[in-house]
């Protein structure tokens, strides 16, 4: 008998720890969109807005995000059902790199990475998702993109001249400029297509935000 008021009182100690767990879960985190038959967390959105914060010092409005992630989602569905390769490790660590060097110095980086509440392993993570899906576009709408010599000459003129001008630089030759500025209207174009591709996409999917809503 005594065996069996021990067994039901933990019994019944372990439904009130679970349930006391699962509401602090549900106030930490929750489902703030439906894509199809997936969802998108409040958490998903926090790590995305640390990132922001990470690399710019701020970040969007959570609504924003949202968008961003939702975006993302049709992204990488395509990009998995092609079986698009994910990056290799010498392109993660280039970019790796890369963000690390957009910072004035490797302390500089450390304490906004601190700041953020970033893990190296988190920024690595989200490194790499940003990276497959951006080779994705790149792959799937670069080959359409069409540059033609005046819109080269067109941009060296009205842009890069008179940015380096009003910075007190002398500008580069047409020539020599070229193929930047060339690559620069290829991913202006690819940035184009794509958004078009994803507004297209969105009005196909169904799609519910619970953003602002207390309860999944």
């Amino acid at each position: 008998m005594r065996r069996s008021l021990i067994s039901a009182g933990c019994a019944i100690c372990f439904a009130l720890a679970a349930a006391t767990l699962v509401k602090a879960q549900e106030v930490v985190d929750r489902i703030v969109a439906r894509v199809e038959n997936d969802i998108i967390l409040l958490s998903d959105v926090q790590a995305l807005q640390r990132y922001q914060e990470l690399l710019d010092g701020k970040s969007e409005s959570d609504s924003a995000i949202l968008d961003r992630l939702i975006d993302q989602w049709i992204v990488r569905s395509e990009a998995d059902l092609s079986q698009f390769p994910q990056p290799k490790e010498p392109d993660i660590d280039r970019e790796l790199s890369r963000v690390e060097k957009s910072f004035a110095s490797p302390a500089e980086y450390e304490t906004r990475k601190k700041q953020s509440g970033l893990t190296d392993a988190e920024v690595r993570k989200i490194v790499v998702s940003q990276l497959y899906l951006s080779n994705y576009l790149d792959s799937r709408f670069r080959p359409s993109a069409q540059i033609d010599e005046k819109a080269i000459e067109d941009f060296y003129q009205n842009k890069l001249v008179p940015t380096a001008k009003q910075r007190g630089l002398t500008p580069p030759t047409l020539d020599a400029a070229r193929d930047t500025i060339q690559e620069v209207l290829v991913q202006t174009d690819i940035n184009e297509q794509a958004d078009r591709w994803l507004k297209e996409s969105r009005d196909r999917l169904h799609i519910q935000k619970y953003l602002d809503e207390g309860t999944k």
